[in-house]
């Protein structure tokens, strides 16, 4: 049970106003109060600071029902609570934050009215996640005392605080506040001035690009989203975020970004201004990428965009056998998961031994499961027993979907689409699973280009539910049909896209992979802060810089090339550290040494 400090505890802040008491304002107070400082909460709406006080009420009597709080406790944080609409009652205040709406002129008149209400030595933070504290630091009669602070919402729940200075900041009032948040119990990141710090700064650009890739009409917006979810374990898609964070706050931290930048990736997307100039901003209103159940409602419903449930207007072909190309981790782990799904397997490399090698990693991979209590033993033996080790393409003869994973070379893969083309059956499937390169290319070096699509599996494949369906402007709709019937037998998420670089999840993924390098050469913040924003701030599973040392810094530089190359955006072009650690041989895990150090096994 959490229990909140004596004041015998408390650093020398222990009494806090907070100004502005919207979801973030009320969530910072009740962070505060729990920690036992006392808090002075001030709105300029009566009603809003009443629901404030009322949120908390709420909140802390849900803490007793689950055994969080005794009723003694919770008796207590109320008490050093008292809330209202006069901004003197900030006067005996340690530290004051400022969480009102994303806008100078307000902000700019919140601390000057402060400066003539509060003690010298009382620290102002503002918790803005886009503008410039230097800038409205330079505004007050104190400039050393005024710092960002910027909790992420919900406050109660969200570990990470980003810790702005300016340089105009007194290092004691960066350390002072770094030690509340400590004892506030959350993960105080220390970042300089410069819009969207650093969660902000990576995860914008990312949403930005979400929103301009479905206003292009490259992929439905719940294809972006369930691919972002299944293909890198997000919490929430971009789209879906974008609703719940505001589209219309999206779109002031983008142009204050862009305003810094003049980076392409963080100019508005123009549907972000439509929707809000609208006034679809998003949950709040009811209604944004999706439509709501009601304003501020979580309950997405249906409306004229939701696909249809129901049979594909054109029939698949028949699936009963499958051919794999490859040896490597990809292809025997796709070869799994279609034996697994009760497929016939033919698993063909360019030796006998590869192909019984990667056959004998599948056994390994099965027994495994068995081990885990995943699947009985003779189901393994079952599953084994439907896979066919070849050494040449010519056992794919009878297959009726053949899916090359051999390497990401496109020259390799049209000297193997031109194989499979002469051996595989008229009506066969042919499918890549390239995950940068043209599909088209692969299907114009076979005389059936109308066959050809491209099936994006994401590693390792047995456990990742993703797979992009690539469709290119030649491939046949029974094709496309027989594909997403496959998908659905052998139980993984297929989401449609078109042919281009990087399809959904790299052309998101890896441009806000190269900022975080950028932000690491620019010395604006450390690989370990970085990495812990993006998992404590952003919810991601994995940071950046741990991510790209799994990838691997050589498949990172090669994706990121072929994103620039198609388009042609200075924004994507590789970060130099990146080109420069590869060019070292510092290439991730695998050799033991990426943008950090590893034990070599």
């Amino acid at each position: 049970m959490a229990t909140p400090q004596s004041d015998s505890s408390l650093s020398p802040l222990k009494t806090i106003a907070v100004v502005g008491l919207g979801t973030m304002g009320t969530g910072i107070t009740e962070v505060l109060a729990k920690a036992g400082r006392e808090v002075i909460g001030i709105d300029v709406s009566e009603a809003q600071a009443a629901r404030s006080a009322a949120a908390l009420k709420t909140s802390t009597a849900r803490a007793v029902a689950r055994g969080r709080l005794t009723e003694q406790e919770r008796a207590d944080v109320l008490g050093r609570v008292r809330t209202g609409t006069d901004l003197t009652a900030a006067a005996d205040a340690d530290l004051v934050i400022e969480v009102v709406p994303e806008s100078y002129d307000i902000k700019h008149q919140v601390l000057r009215e402060l400066d003539g209400i509060v003690r010298p030595e009382t620290i102002l933070a503002t918790g803005t996640n886009a503008l410039s504290v230097t800038r409205l630091a330079a505004d007050s009669a104190r400039p050393e005392r005024v710092l960002g602070l910027h909790f992420f919402n919900p406050a109660p729940a969200m570990k990470l605080v980003e810790v702005v200075s300016s340089v105009l900041t007194a290092p004691g009032a960066v350390a002072a506040v770094t030690d509340l948040a400590i004892e506030l119990g959350k993960e105080p990141v220390a970042v300089g001035d410069r819009p969207g710090f650093v969660a902000d700064g990576l995860l914008f650009g990312y949403l930005n690009q979400a929103a301009a890739m479905y206003e292009a009409k490259y992929a439905s917006r719940e294809d972006i989203d369930a691919a972002m979810r299944l293909g890198c374990g997000l919490p929430m898609g971009p789209l879906a975020l974008l609703d719940l964070i505001g589209i219309d706050t999206a779109r002031t931290v983008l142009e204050a970004m862009y305003a810094e930048s003049r980076d392409r990736l963080h100019a508005p997307a123009p549907i972000l201004k439509q929707l809000s100039e609208a006034g679809l901003t998003g949950r709040k209103s009811g209604r944004g990428f999706y439509t709501y159940e009601a304003p501020g409602s979580a309950v997405v419903v249906g409306d004229a965009l939701t696909p249809l449930d129901g049979a594909a207007a054109t029939p698949g072909r028949t699936v009963r056998s499958v051919g794999v190309a490859g040896s490597g981790t990809m292809a025997s782990g796709i070869a799994e998961v279609f034996a697994k799904a009760g497929y016939e397997v033919v698993l063909a490399a360019r030796s006998e031994e590869k192909a019984q090698a990667a056959k004998a990693r599948i056994g390994k991979s099965l027994d495994r499961s068995v081990g885990k209590g995943r699947m009985t033993a003779e189901a393994a033996a079952q599953t084994l027993d439907l896979i066919t080790p070849a050494g040449s393409y010519d056992a794919f003869a009878d297959v009726d979907l053949a899916v090359e994973a051999v390497a990401e070379d496109l020259e390799v893969k049209r000297q193997l689409f031109q194989a499979l083309d002469k051996v595989c059956k008229p009506g066969a499937v042919l499918a890549t699973t390239t995950s940068s390169l043209p599909v088209v290319a692969c299907a114009r070096a076979t005389s059936r280009p109308q066959d050809v699509i491209g099936m994006h599996f994401f590693n390792p494949a047995p456990a990742m539910k993703l797979v992009e369906v690539v469709r290119t402007v030649l491939t046949a709709e029974d094709v496309h049909a027989t594909v997403r019937e496959v998908c659905a037998k052998i139980r993984k998420h297929a989401v449609d896209c078109g042919d281009r670089a990087g399809f959904i999840v790299n052309a998101l993924l890896f441009p806000y992979l190269n900022n975080a390098i950028k932000m690491v050469e620019e010395h604006y913040a450390s690989l370990d802060d970085i990495d812990a924003a993006m998992k404590l701030g952003g919810g991601y599973p994995m940071g950046p810089f741990e991510l790209l040392d799994v990838v691997g810094l050589d498949v990172s530089l090669a994706i990121e090339k072929v994103l620039h190359r198609e388009f042609r955006d200075p924004g994507l072009a590789p970060a130099p550290l990146l080109e420069h650690l590869v060019a070292a041989g510092c290439l991730g895990r695998k050799t033991g040494r990426g943008f950090r150090e590893y034990a070599r096994r």
